[in-house]
């Protein structure tokens, strides 16, 4: 009861600021073009199911073959990371890096180097990925306990043996968490991308009713945003429940 009781809290806290939201808009006699209603807001969803689907369905596109190219650059430079001081001393510092720079300003670079087609949203995505991912997974591997390296070098292990079998499988943990991050700003990489210089997209879509002030169908497009940036989230806690099956709840 107390499980359901937390679950609630956060639900209807969300159904009073809707409520509030509603209620001020038609109170007030808000116009659309300055803030849209709740209801309003569904309304252009329905409306323009067909097109954000349409929208949606490139920008998803861009963003799985982005996260899915991040995911394994960061398992290997984050092995070279751990297997080699070195290489750690010399790429993390880059790493942070391209971390300070906003992607506002990347985007259009690339955008200029690689035309308006899905590879620069897809490498927009990568670059916002690529840093939770290879930092959380080179962490997870170098906060192991040292005796299990140890125990396996006693009997005979070697390089391939030790981070097969201790420091892969301990370093998971850690990996799921950058991945849930990078999940949730995999949809937001492609929107920007999308924003810069795109035909088609969620961020096109998002410029274009912009420019025209219909204010619900940009909030319809958040909205969907935000939906789909939850269900990349959700496909990582479906790899969390098939990678970890020890850390399952019974």
């Amino acid at each position: 009861m107390k499980e359901y009781k937390k679950q609630a809290a956060p639900v209807l806290l969300m159904a009073v600021l809707l409520a509030v939201w509603e209620g001020a808009v038609r109170i007030y006699h808000i116009p659309l073009y300055v803030l849209p209603s709740p209801v309003e807001v569904l309304e252009a969803l329905k409306t323009e199911a067909a097109v954000l689907a349409g929208h949606a369905v490139v920008t998803v596109l861009e963003a799985l073959a982005g996260i899915g190219i991040a995911f394994v650059l960061a398992i290997g430079i984050g092995i070279a990371m751990d297997r080699f001081p070195a290489v750690k001393r010399s790429v993390y510092p880059l790493l942070v890096v391209t971390q300070t720079v906003p992607m506002i300003v990347l985007a259009p670079i690339l955008i200029i180097y690689l035309g308006f087609g899905m590879t620069p949203k897809i490498l927009t995505v990568v670059l916002m990925c690529f840093f939770p991912i290879v930092v959380s997974f080179s962490d997870g591997m170098e906060q192991l306990d040292k005796e299990y390296v140890y125990l396996l070098r006693s009997y005979g292990a070697k390089t391939f043996g030790i981070y097969s079998l201790v420091k892969l499988p301990a370093a998971v943990p850690s990996l799921i968490s950058g991945l849930k991050v990078a999940a949730t700003y995999s949809i937001s990489g492609a929107v920007v991308g999308e924003w810069i210089g795109s035909q088609e997209g969620l961020g096109y879509y998002l410029l274009r009713v912009k420019n025209g002030y219909m204010l619900d169908r940009v909030f319809a497009s958040v909205l969907v945003i935000i939906i789909l940036s939850l269900c990349m989230n959700g496909l990582i806690r479906i790899f969390q429940y098939v990678s970890m099956p020890y850390a399952r709840k019974k």
